[in-house]
């Protein structure tokens, strides 16, 4: 079997309907919409979500809590992810986002402290969790926190 062999199972491709094409092909004069009203019409027919007149669910429903439009999207990043850095390295967003460990848009980076950090590094991130920064400094490595070198939307 060759590949101009195949050809699809029997019923499996059928032509597409065509309405309207004369009385003669049996889906001519009113081409299946009936007579009259509303959704006979060119451009007829209710906009999404009309239930008839009464009040739709979306309005009958209460509306509950609100949107913060001033929160920030912080990305997350672990201390075993910085396993892949060699020891001494200055770790910043700059570099993360290089190695593929923060990905998208985002307002600031968090290391968090899941894992642990076999050499010393240095971290230079807005956000750096208590636990993180114990773990950091116990291997010898420097945590500096700076929210304004932050780069911000990255």
């Amino acid at each position: 079997m060759r590949l101009h062999d195949l050809s699809p199972a029997e019923g499996a491709r059928k032509p597409r309907k065509r309405v309207g094409r004369g009385v003669g092909s049996g889906l001519g004069k009113t081409a299946g919409r009936g007579s009259k009203g509303q959704k006979s019409r060119s451009g007829g027919g209710v906009r999404p979500g009309f239930e008839g007149g009464q009040m739709p669910i979306h309005r009958r429903l209460p509306k509950r809590g609100f949107t913060n439009i001033f929160k920030k999207k912080i990305a997350i990043v672990n201390i075993r992810d910085l396993a892949r850095f060699e020891s001494g390295t200055v770790i910043d967003e700059v570099l993360l986002r290089e190695a593929g460990l923060t990905k998208g848009k985002y307002d600031a980076v968090k290391l968090l402290g899941k894992g642990d950090v076999s050499g010393p590094l240095s971290v230079r991130l807005p956000f750096v969790s208590a636990g993180a920064r114990d773990k950091i400094e116990a291997a010898g490595g420097n945590v500096v926190t700076d929210e304004a070198g932050s780069t911000g939307n990255v």
